[in-house]
């Protein structure tokens, strides 16, 4: 007896099984947001596995809507814990991004739970269910995304106002603020390591480069006694990067090479390009560091008095597995550099590094010493020796130019040389071909990660002996069972399996 109304055993089932469902959909549905960003609008038109959607979300919703249509609750039961339950938990097992429980999943779980217990004390009080209004079941799932969605924008309009205020506070605070379709992170982390021989320096942690993320990195991480802030600013459509320099209104911005990362987002190079000089919108800017070979198309006259053009005053380049030499022009002076970052890109990122520690007054010979000391950025080129193979860790770049460049330190290495890659995410077609082709000029072993590039990569690399993976749990294994003393082994770009 539950509120007055006498319940058997099978309606006990019933109940139980209907929270498992939507537990389930819940699951489902919640940690596709979380991968991203809490966009439902990129998760159902940007996501690289439709499929997933449709055996763990549409099919299970049509097996409950029908079997309730005729009345056959046995389908759905034998469905849910025979076919979706089992489906969905070996899927989660096999994913290589697990669900983090925030607060914000433990809210949204809360609120659509809230919804489900309503709606099921709703249906024993009114004792007159009908079965083809089955879909009202699924109305926790709906209001819980919604008002989770609310909920959330009262928090970060609340959070921002916040952060704006610290930063108001904080008088003294130099900001730095980077964007560009690739090297965003290295050049925020040489820039640190650079300035902090010198000043208080704190740098936004690891690739967070969203107004979300900055927010939060602000109002938890930034300490009142910091004198250099550097946050990057990354974007996946229009106004992303303004809302950012709006928050930051950082003194300083460097805007690296734009490329077409992300053309998928964006459709068009103009629009990534006019979304990247958003960082130029900052009312307190005083200077800005620009690749020098990034049109200016979309730069109103008065911001142009302000950039500074880098890139182009480099000479002498020097780039190998061993490390990096290159002589810079500062003023009217040729400074040499050594350094033990790997890559000739990654000079390109340092010479900005130095135009910005020179813009704050560090010395010549102080700023060669940290270049030389430079610490790589983990899984940006790394070089290292793992049971007798050398290993090219570069398995957080993910643009052609980085890759390509990966490819050609390969080729100084003598001895046999295996790859590891997915191809190149959010990239276009003709990139992933250029890439195939410079695989098979210089790798004996190709192994393919994951299915978004697996036929693309297949067609064009003809030499190499090709090892297409699906599931990157067996990668290990293969290694094991393909490689031998003295490979090397080069880990490009690594995507994870929902990709």
């Amino acid at each position: 007896m539950i509120l007055g109304v006498s319940v058997g055993w099978l309606e006990i089932v019933d109940i139980i099984s209907r929270w498992v469902f939507i537990f389930c959909l819940s699951y489902y549905l919640i940690i596709n947001l979380q991968w991203y960003n809490y966009s439902l609008h990129r998760v159902v038109t940007k996501h690289h596995k439709q499929r997933w959607h449709l055996i763990h979300f549409l099919l299970p919703i049509c097996v409950f809507l029908i079997s309730g249509f005729y009345q056959q609750n046995i389908i759905f039961y034998l469905y849910l814990y025979l076919i979706q339950v089992p489906l969905l938990g070996i899927w989660t097992l096999k994913i290589d991004k697990k669900l983090v429980f925030t607060r914000r999943v433990t809210r949204f779980f809360v609120i659509c739970f809230a919804f489900m217990a309503f709606n099921e004390i709703l249906t024993f009080i009114s004792n007159n269910f009908n079965h083809n209004l089955r879909f009202l079941y699924l109305l926790p799932l709906v209001f819980g995304c919604i008002f989770s969605r609310l909920y959330e924008n009262i928090l970060l309009n609340r959070y921002t106002q916040m952060a704006k205020e610290k930063l108001a506070k904080m008088s003294s605070l130099k900001i730095i603020a980077i964007t560009g379709s690739f090297g965003k992170t290295s050049i925020k982390n040489f820039i640190s390591q650079i300035l902090q021989k010198k000043y208080n320096v704190y740098a936004s942690p690891r690739s967070v480069n969203t107004l979300k993320g900055l927010i939060e990195d602000i109002n938890k991480n930034l300490d009142t006694d910091i004198e250099i802030y550097i946050a990057e600013a990354g974007a996946r459509q229009k106004g992303d990067i303004k809302e950012i320099s709006f928050l930051l209104q950082h003194q300083y911005a460097i805007i690296g090479e734009v490329g077409n990362q992300h053309i998928e987002y964006f459709k068009t190079f103009e629009k990534i390009l006019q979304t990247k000089f958003e960082l130029l919108d900052s009312k307190h800017l005083l200077k800005a560091f620009v690749y020098d070979k990034n049109p200016l198309t979309y730069v109103d006259d008065d911001k142009k008095a302000l950039i500074h053009p880098y890139s182009n005053q480099l000479r002498n380049i020097l780039a190998t597995l061993e490390g990096t030499s290159f002589e810079m022009q500062i003023g009217d002076v040729w400074y040499p550099f050594e350094t033990k970052i790997l890559g000739e890109f990654n000079i390109v990122n340092i010479s900005v590094a130095i135009l910005v520690a020179h813009t704050f007054d560090i010395p010549i010979v102080e700023i060669q010493k940290s270049v030389l000391n430079l610490q790589p950025i983990p899984h940006r080129l790394n070089l290292l020796t793992v049971n007798q193979k050398v290993i090219l860790d570069d398995s957080f770049n993910g643009n052609l130019k980085g890759m390509l460049e990966g490819i050609r330190l390969c080729t100084l290495y003598a001895k046999r040389k295996v790859i590891v890659t997915p191809g190149l995410v959010e990239s276009d077609e003709d990139s992933n071909i250029k890439l195939a082709k410079a695989i098979d000029d210089v790798f004996d072993i190709v192994i393919i990660t994951g299915e978004l590039n697996s036929k693309i990569l297949a067609q064009n690399i003809q030499k190499s002996q090709k090892i297409i993976l699906k599931d990157k749990t067996q990668l290990e294994n293969i290694l094991k069972a393909s490689t031998a003393e003295n490979d090397l082994i080069f880990f490009a770009n690594d995507a994870p399996n929902y990709i």
